[in-house]
């Protein structure tokens, strides 16, 4: 039981590093999800990875969020209000790189007070590898499992 117990920590020990290094982001940090604030600064500088989460804060009933595509952004389109985020607390986790765009539909909070976010997506956080890299001379691979895969191993190994 005792080696069972150490094996299971050695693979958190392994897989942690990259489950502690996705960030969540305030959009607008304390001023939340809002009318008449310049998104595009607060964007600057920040390093959005997969994985990482948006979180849109605002009044319920005062705003939505809506994913659009870079057309919908320019021209405050907004997709069908069944696409509307409007919890008031909307977490997106980033699942993919690259460009991701961001609309309030709420009457004209996005073409006239610029209630609009763009970001760029970089790839997901890599944890530092025990294992040579796929370029080393014996080959091996060493991308981790998936996180679900590597504790549905653990668990079925050691029988928790």
């Amino acid at each position: 039981m005792a080696s069972n117990m150490f094996g299971f920590f050695v693979i958190v020990a392994i897989i942690s590093p990259a489950l502690v290094s996705a960030k969540d982001f305030i959009v607008g940090d304390d001023k939340g999800w809002t009318t008449n604030f310049d998104y595009q600064t607060w964007a600057q500088g920040k390093d959005f990875r997969v994985g990482d989460r948006l979180v849109f804060q605002y009044p319920v009933g005062a705003h939505n969020v809506f994913k659009v595509n870079g057309t919908g952004f320019e021209s405050c389109i907004k997709p069908a209000l069944t696409e509307a985020l409007t919890s008031g607390n909307d977490a997106i986790v980033l699942a993919t790189p690259g460009r991701k765009w961001y609309i309030c539909g709420v009457g004209q909070h996005c073409a006239a007070a610029g209630q609009k976010l763009f970001i760029t997506v970089n790839s997901e956080w890599m944890a530092p590898s025990p294992y040579p890299s796929p370029n080393s001379a014996n080959g091996i691979i060493s991308k981790s499992f998936p996180t679900a895969m590597i504790v549905l191993f653990t668990v079925s190994i050691l029988g928790l």
